[in-house]
């Protein structure tokens, strides 16, 4: 049944996917081995050095005109295209790992040389550095095709250690992912969303001989310490070389090849890997982001002596918060960014978004989202799996979205873009593990009675799918009186079955 939440259903995923990972393999990375293709019950525990880049002024970028429309996504999105196409040639050429690129971030790995080789963390930090310098270099050559918006404006973050490589994605989306500290450290720099350049952790700095500072995010190497690296490695490619070849091919791809069409619902039949900037999608959607919370702390409380569990609770939750978007609310995942889950949804006809009714079923998947949480938390525990002190932290908001793919042929990244794609994952980042945000703009244009179940805060806590539709009910919302509630009293038996991890789930809120 569409559009509404089962326990049942919700049960018999979860407890298929807790027996196909019965058994777990985790193996240390070594020389040769491929991260590309990694099976769903193994993982590599991989001693590297992590690199985020962040383009700062992206949201400048999309407010190229007064009002969000075709012709502002159309410039973002050939921004985007044209610097993947840049950045890609330098990580092939520097035998860089590109882990992601999700919308205006780039995730990139250094694994070489590895531990065998003498100084080899050192080393890869070394290289990292001067390959970021190489990507600020080659962007402050490629960013003059467009009169109408500024060059990408670059902040980079680094970090040095252990982390564990899994499968991302599925079918052929899949690519590798990064679990633990470095990774999530180095994002943490370069979001911090102030001065451009390059940061090292205080581990990072460490390893490269730096001294340790009060405040890593304040700072910048000095291009002294950039140049000592650069001058200790052979990267074997220069700016000049990659703009070059870059030149070559960006006079090929100009706004008016870049082509929208609208997506027939339900959304969840969306083709997007068959998109191409010829045929992108854009019409308004509701954007959601639903992260768990306290997992780099648990990946890192457990890479040594019990990662197997970790793969399990990862790959477990994820699978079920994609089976509720999909499944039960017809929406459509467009990628995962680690342990977090980026979807979208969309109620209406081919030419016309029905923005009420968009806005309260987006509530009650997010209600869905936490219950199938919750449940996954309890049936992991109840089979013997160690899964920490986790959290969904969800965020929403309504507009303008395109969603196609960027990039070279045959390696196209998804992408979804829009500024409430953004305020959507601000409203997720300032929720705690408990928490369910609402965006300005849903907010405004939802039925009285989301805006009363939210409040002016735009925030709830401990929103279950039984405790929306009750919610909404009592507040009259017209979309939700008119669903079928026939899972409504199943998820009052989740809450009580809950009831027997209740400490657990407590816990979260005294973190």
């Amino acid at each position: 049944m569409s559009h509404t939440w089962n326990q049942d259903r919700a049960l018999k995923y979860i407890e298929s996917q807790i027996t196909a990972l019965e058994t777990v393999e985790v193996k240390d990375y070594v020389r040769d081995m491929s991260l590309e293709n990694i099976k769903i019950n193994s993982a590599y525990r991989v001693d590297g050095v992590h690199m985020y880049a962040d383009i700062q002024n992206f949201e400048d970028i999309l407010r190229s005109s007064d009002i969000e429309g075709e012709m502002s996504h159309k410039r973002a999105l050939r921004f985007l295209d044209l610097h993947y196409r840049a950045v890609t040639q330098i990580l092939d050429s520097v035998e860089a790992v590109r882990v992601d690129f999700h919308g205006q971030r780039l995730h990139a790995l250094v694994a070489k040389p590895y531990n065998s080789e003498t100084d080899a963390e050192k080393k890869r930090i070394q290289r990292a550095i001067a390959i970021a310098s190489l990507i600020i270099d080659v962007l402050e050559e490629t960013g003059d095709f467009d009169e109408n918006i500024d060059n990408a404006k670059l902040r980079i973050g680094i970090d040095s250690g252990l982390s564990l490589a899994v499968n991302n994605g599925r079918k052929g989306n899949k690519e590798p992912l990064f679990l633990g500290n470095p990774a999530n450290y180095a994002a943490k720099l370069a979001s911090n969303n102030s001065a451009q350049g390059i940061y090292l952790t205080n581990n990072a700095r460490k390893a490269l001989g730096l001294i340790e500072v009060d405040k890593p995010e304040t700072t910048r190497l000095t291009k002294t310490e950039i140049d000592d690296c650069i001058n200790s490695v052979e990267l074997g490619v220069t700016v000049e070389e990659i703009v070059n070849k870059w030149k070559e091919k960006k006079d090929k791809y100009r706004l008016a090849d870049y082509s929208f069409s609208r997506q027939s619902p339900p959304l969840k039949n969306l083709p997007i890997d068959e998109l191409t900037p010829l045929n992108t999608k854009h019409q308004e959607m509701i954007s959601s982001y639903a992260d768990i919370d306290g997992f780099t702390a648990y990946v890192s409380n457990n890479i040594q002596n019990n990662a197997e569990d970790v793969i399990r609770t990862l790959h477990v939750l994820r699978s079920e918060l994609e089976r509720v978007v999909t499944v039960e609310f017809s929406g459509r995942r467009v990628r995962f960014i680690g342990d977090c889950i980026h979807a979208l949804s969309y109620e209406g006809t081919t030419q016309t978004l029905d923005e009420e009714s968009s806005i309260s079923y987006a509530v009650l998947m997010a209600g869905a989202l936490r219950s199938s949480f919750q449940l996954g938390i309890k049936k992991l525990i109840e089979a013997g799996y160690k899964t920490g002190i986790l959290g969904l932290s969800i965020g929403f908001d309504l507009g303008p979205i395109s969603v196609s793919r960027l990039g070279m042929q045959g390696r196209r990244i998804r992408c979804a873009i829009g500024r409430k794609v953004l305020e959507s994952e601000k409203m997720q980042c300032k929720c705690s593990g408990t928490e369910t945000s609402i965006g300005l703009t849903a907010f405004e244009r939802a039925s009285e009675a989301v805006r009363e179940l939210f409040g002016s805060k735009r925030k709830i806590a401990d929103l279950t799918y039984n405790e929306a539709v009750e919610a909404l009910i009592e507040y009259g919302d017209k979309t939700v009186n008119s669903v079928r509630l026939a899972s409504f009293t199943d998820d009052r038996v989740t809450q009580a079955s809950l009831r027997s991890v209740k400490p657990h789930l407590d816990l979260i809120e005294r973190r």
